[in-house]
């Protein structure tokens, strides 16, 4: 099953138990509200469907994901608007942590704003050499609000701050496998795609209700992001508007 148009795409393959979810968009994997709600949608559909036991999320190209949509924040004129586009991500995390399968993420490369929320927001990731991480929305007058109980939840307070406070510094995947936010990271896409492949094929074996009890256990203490996500998603609904943000947004676009 998939989901297309001129903005990318949401793409679904079940075989043997294993659903690869795969998204695509030409701006780098980036994601507008459209795409998000896409995806959103989808993981609720996996959730349900008896024929998948795990999950392989995963994005072509040479890129993992490069966040929130560049052209759709520059759109964004009042806080109605503002705050309906960051909650586009919250629905996606909410929708990963409260998905009855467990979530494999396959990231071939590097990852920037929401893209490593949604790393962060699933169950156990795999990583090639170059999957390089960057939080950059403080240096735009924002920050990485809505993802930062998913990113503090894997790699912790510490090192997520320092990550939000060097917008324009990359953490190498060698780093993101120390913190905790990839389990292991490969030489080569074939490596990293046979590495993934293999695990996936372990934890379909497995009774899958004993995976989606895990599951509850791996995401316990987190009721609150059902309202947490969407009050941080105000926040950057509100400084989105700011002189500071726009301003700093049109100069990147020049």
């Amino acid at each position: 099953m998939s989901a297309e148009n001129t903005q990318g795409f949401i793409q679904t393959q079940i075989e043997n138990k294993i659903a690869f979810l795969i998204f695509s968009h030409p701006a780098s994997n980036s994601f507008p509200s459209d795409l998000l709600d896409k995806l959103t949608q989808e993981l609720h559909s996996l959730s349900n469907n008896t024929e998948v036991n795990v999950i392989i999320l995963q994005s072509e190209g040479k890129t993992f994901c490069a966040g929130a949509s560049f052209d759709e924040l520059l759109s964004i004129s009042n806080l109605e608007e503002g705050k309906k586009f960051f909650s586009g991500f919250a629905n996606v995390i909410n929708a990963m942590r409260n998905c009855s399968k467990i979530i494999l993420g396959k990231i071939q490369g590097k990852a920037v704003g929401g893209g490593v929320g949604l790393a962060a927001a699933c169950d156990f990731a795999y990583a090639y050499q170059d999957a390089s991480i960057k939080l950059s929305e403080i240096a735009i007058g924002i920050g990485p609000f809505v993802i930062e109980p998913a990113v503090s939840r894997k790699i912790g307070k510490n090192a997520m701050s320092l990550l939000a406070l060097q917008p324009n510094h990359w953490q190498t995947a060698d780093w993101a496998v120390e913190k905790g936010l990839y389990a292991d990271v490969f030489d080569s896409y074939d490596e990293l795609t046979e590495a993934t492949l293999a695990m996936a094929k372990k934890l379909a074996s497995y009774h899958p209700d004993a995976l989606a009890e895990m599951k509850k256990v791996f995401w316990e203490g987190t009721e609150n992001w059902d309202s947490l996500l969407y009050e941080r998603a105000g926040i950057s609904g509100t400084l989105v508007l700011s002189d500071f943000t726009k301003k700093a947004l049109n100069d990147l676009k020049k």
